[in-house]
């Protein structure tokens, strides 16, 4: 309990590490005599998908921050001497030092060390999906407000239901990002929160198992996401343009400058398009939104010890609501708007060679807005909600032979407000009692403590790390938890094989959108028949079991099977026939499946990659938390047992994407996406859903079975780059999306506006500029 004592010593000021699983190279270069030799610098981790080309400074030394756990191909080339490849072992958020003698050509023996060697990471405790800096650079251009999502929701366990709110391994509400070690629990999809800029975003990693105990509360799946660049002396910048199907239009700018040992930087966007949100009917009414962002962010390496770095966001959105026919009939308008104001300041001193502390702290503003005008049917709703929140954590890392110790104490305090008002336009479709109008308004406070532990030790092949978490929730219940966390690796190197256990213990907090309106007694007034419970945290288990393959040394073969079981398991549910939903609990829930992914990083002219994965997911009643009004209640009542598939419940999903890297700078891409469907929830009748949303989308769903017919959509990409000589790149894309223009119905009757209809048949045509 020595490192849990530190760690509570540093309680005294807000503060937070970095990501979880990186750490620091530095390099210092010289001739044999000791001079130093500015050289070209290449940095190549295979499984981790980096690879930078970067120059040190006149002195002949390099730090490289923010470097995700694992082996690297180290490369120093200088004119007139023999170049020199080694290799890295970054394990520990210590930084890591190499010196690098560079001889005369004539006098250099070589050593051949290949990228193919960083394909596997022999260290690594738990399964985690990472996508590097080319990926991105790579990746289809997608619609404003979902870059971010969609690059996640390309790897296995994760999936879009509704309007690209991602659900990991069938959990509702349990993503968390963590942006440059900053965890934000909120939802952050297109329709309900703010965006970040997916041109910021410089690396991420994901996890779904192995979850490190230094996160907690939203623990479906952890996004962490680096939007910080690395230290380059003078000025880089990029420009970006893009247009496309929808009258979308997009740009951003960046500009980055170096000098001695700071760094600064600014980046700024805005975009335009009419699809949005997945529309509920092939029409696509009323979906046209704009969205902006800035970013700034300093930072300073006072000396080898010590480094300051401090950032400020700031993103909006302005959409409008899509409309099914009969709300396009009536001439219903409703607009929504996000806003997104966000300060950061991060502190890291080495004590030692063994020694590390990094403290940061974050305050946000987020609003969230809906109105609706006097044509809006069945109801006229309007919401002001949001939250202003200040967060700090304190860890403290030593590390011992091969093992790292962290310990850490974090608190997040949270002031909410939510104020919701509506209309009804239409009784016919309430029951009988409901109050024709409704004003609501109420603050809150949202409490949360957590204290941490966690090891990573390294015994010959075996990798163990153990971790034990304590959690306070403090909002409209008071409730904490222990969550022990154990992952174990065994790697065998003449076959390029490792194997992975992991379990972890999670405690979930509700999702705080809306939760004050449905825990108050004021909607009882709502209906004649009210379910009203508390939302208490879920609390789970995660099994994991799974291996990691190398082929030929240029193919990874990653495969899983992981089983999650909950208790008072998290859901959300409408609000009356609003686009506002709030949270909701079942007795418990099951949730197992499969996964593999084939990645091949680049094999001669190829790369690419192929993933499937395999779900069943089910909630068993009662209902132990959240608002129910009417017959919903009624049934919620009545109904004490019995099994129901959660919404996320897709059985087969296959996504792929391939590269074929031309000469010239050209290249070719294809990709496919299926889906088996989600489960319907309709309990109308077939002519009211014609009635509101026509017969080609009715037609998609099969009744009988209980689900939307599958989806299946390929998409195309090409390109070219070019490369002057004053370093300044040139790069041209075009993009087509659901090629096969299939009609991809995502929901029918779900929560938002009710269906979620895919995009049909699309083009994009992006040019971007880096110097």
């Amino acid at each position: 309990m020595l490192w849990l004592a530190c760690g509570l010593g540093m309680a005294g000021s807000p503060a937070l590490h970095a990501q979880s699983s990186t750490g620091e190279l530095r390099l210092h270069i010289s001739d044999s005599q000791g001079l130093a030799l500015p050289s070209q610098v290449t940095i190549v981790s295979e499984a981790n998908r980096v690879h930078e080309s970067l120059l040190p400074d006149e002195h002949g030394d390099l730090i490289v921050p923010r470097l995700p756990f694992g082996e690297y191909v180290v490369t120093v080339e200088h004119a007139g001497f023999g170049p020199v490849t080694q290799m890295a072992d970054i394990h520990s958020a210590l930084p890591e030092k190499l010196t690098i003698t560079l001889r005369p050509a004539t006098a250099q023996s070589s050593v051949v060390v290949s990228g193919s060697q960083t394909l596997l990471d022999p260290e690594l405790a738990g399964a985690v999906n990472r996508i590097g800096k080319r990926q991105i650079e790579d990746r289809q251009i997608s619609l404003p407000g979902r870059g971010l999502v969609d690059l996640v929701n390309e790897e296995p366990g994760w999936l879009y239901e509704g309007n690209a709110v991602l659900h990991p391994r069938g959990s509702e509400y349990q993503t968390q990002f963590v942006l440059n070690g900053i965890p934000l629990t909120d939802n952050r999809s297109p329709g309900f929160g703010s965006q970040i800029e997916t041109s910021d975003v410089q690396s991420v990693a994901i996890y779904t198992a192995g979850i490190p105990a230094e996160y907690g509360r939203k623990m479906g799946g952890v996004i962490e996401v680096n939007t910080l660049r690395d230290l380059r002396r003078g000025l880089h910048g990029t420009a970006m343009l893009a247009g496309g199907s929808f009258a979308t239009a997009n740009g951003y700018g960046a500009a980055d400058y170096g000098w001695g040992k700071n760094s600064a930087g600014v980046s700024a966007s805005g975009a335009y398009t009419d699809w949005f949100e997945n529309p509920p009917v092939l029409q696509n009414y009323t979906n046209n939104a704009t969205t902006g962002s800035f970013s700034g962010d300093y930072e300073r390496q006072f000396s080898s010890q010590d480094r300051l770095t401090a950032t400020v966001r700031h993103e909006f959105a302005r959409l409008q609501v899509p409309n099914e026919q009969l709300q396009e009939a009536a001439g219903q308008s409703q607009h929504r708007s996000t806003l997104e104001t966000m300060g950061t300041a991060a502190w890291q001193h080495i004590f030692s060679t063994a020694v590390l502390t990094d403290v940061r702290g974050m305050v946000r503003d987020d609003t969230v807005l809906l109105s609706s005008n006097a044509a809006s049917t069945p109801i006229i709703a309007g919401q002001d909600r949001g939250f202003r929140e200040g967060y700090g954590k304190a860890t403290i890392t030593l590390e011992h032979g091969r093992q790292e110790f962290k310990a850490g104490v974090e608190g997040d305090f949270m002031n909410l407000h939510e104020g919701f008002n509506y209309q009804i336009t239409d009784p016919s479709q309430f029951d009988p009692g409901t109050p024709r109008a409704f004003d609501f308004f109420e603050r809150g406070r949202d409490r949360e403590q957590a204290v941490f532990i966690e090891d990573n030790a390294h015994l010959g092949a075996w990798t163990i790390a153990p971790g034990l978490r304590w959690d306070n929730y403090e909002l409209v219940v008071d409730q904490n938890a222990l969550s022990p966390r154990l992952a174990i690796s065994r790697y065998f190197r003449k076959a390029a094989l490792m194997t992975h256990v992991s379990y972890d213990r999670v405690f979930q907090t509700p999702a705080f959108e809306n939760l004050l309106l449905s825990s108050s007694p004021k909607v009882i007034s709502l209906d004649p028949q009210v379910l009203r419970e508390p939302v208490r945290p879920s609390l789970g288990n995660y099994f994991e079991a799974g291996v990691t393959k190398g082929l030929l040394e240029k193919i990874r073969v990653d495969a899983n099977y992981y089983v999650r079981r909950f208790s008072n398991f998290a859901d959300d549910n409408p609000l009356l026939d609003t686009s506002i939903s709030f949270p909701i609990a079942f007795r418990r829930a099951s949730i197992y499946g499969a996964e593999a992914k084939i990645s091949v990083p680049r094999w001669g002219i190829v790369s690419g990659n192929a993933s499937y994965s395999y779900m069943v997911g089910s909630a068993f009643l009662p209902v132990t938390g959240g608002l129910f009004l009417g017959d919903s209640a009624t049934q919620a009542l009545a109904q004490t047992s019995g099994r129901l598939w959660v919404s996320q419940d897709q059985r087969n999903t296959v996504r792929t994407r391939w590269v074929v890297h031309l000469p010239r700078g050209l290249w070719a891409a294809s990709g496919m996406e299926y889906g088996s469907g989600l489960p319907v929830d309709f309990d109308g009748t077939r002519e009211q859903a014609l009635a509101q949303y026509g017969a080609q989308l009715v037609n998609r769903v099969n009744f009988s079975r209980g689900r939307v017919d599958p989806m299946l959509a390929f998409d195309a990409s090409m390109g070219a780059e070019w490369h002057r000589k004053n370093h300044t790149t040139m790069r041209l894309q075009a993009d087509g999306e659901n090629l096969n223009n299939r009609i991809n119905l995502i929901d029918f009757a779900g929560m938002f506006s009710g269906n979620a209809v895919a995009p049909p048949r699309s083009w994009g045509l992006t040019l971007t500029m880096e110097f």
